[in-house]
């Protein structure tokens, strides 16, 4: 796993041990930064499911201005912080070891335009985090979220969650579903 394209390309990436951190492949970060590619530079990310940081760290290689590095593991955060400093962009970013609920409860902070979520297939953590977000000031106005999971079509999987946010593309890379998704503005 590297860092694909940018400030930090060809950097490689440490994950943590075991089976509980599944990094994205690299086809599909490649293909998920092509339906991003003129939403990055920029912008203030948010990674609530940090895992090794490599979404949020290839949107600050790739010109983010800030990016909040969320996970409940401290050793992930600790692998996080480590690739940070690897591809030299430490400067630019915060590690946070909390747990993904916690953290939008707490809801403070100046907010995100871009939002990766990539939480543990099996979990409903996917749906219960939108729902957290909604109406948060962690989500900027316009702010794009990024749904990682293994069966796609996120809105669809949660009826409510399609009363407050729109679909802007859904894409599929082997196994990997992307949806990006907008808040609407009314709800």
């Amino acid at each position: 796993m590297r860092i694909i394209t940018g400030s930090a390309k060809g950097t490689p990436l440490l994950t943590p041990a075991g089976d509980a951190t599944r990094p994205t492949l690299e086809r599909a970060k490649e293909g998920l930064f092509s339906m991003l590619q003129f939403d990055v530079e920029g912008r203030r990310v948010l990674d609530l499911f940090a895992g090794s940081g490599q979404l949020g760290l290839e949107a600050l290689s790739r010109g983010a201005a800030f990016c909040q590095f969320v996970d409940a593991s401290a050793e992930a955060a600790d692998i996080v912080r480590k690739n940070a400093a690897r591809t030299r962009l430490a400067a630019k970013c915060t590690v946070s070891v909390s747990d993904y609920a916690a953290f939008c409860r707490r809801a403070a902070g100046e907010g995100y335009d871009l939002v990766f979520l990539d939480p543990p297939y099996a979990s409903d953590a996917l749906c219960t985090a939108l729902r957290l977000l909604h109406g948060t000031p962690l989500l900027h106005r316009g702010c794009l979220l990024v749904c990682e999971s293994g069966t796609g079509n996120v809105p669809q999987a949660d009826p409510a969650l399609a009363g407050i946010y729109t679909l802007v593309k859904s894409k599929k890379y082997g196994k990997v579903h992307f949806d990006i998704l907008t808040p609407k503005e009314d709800a």
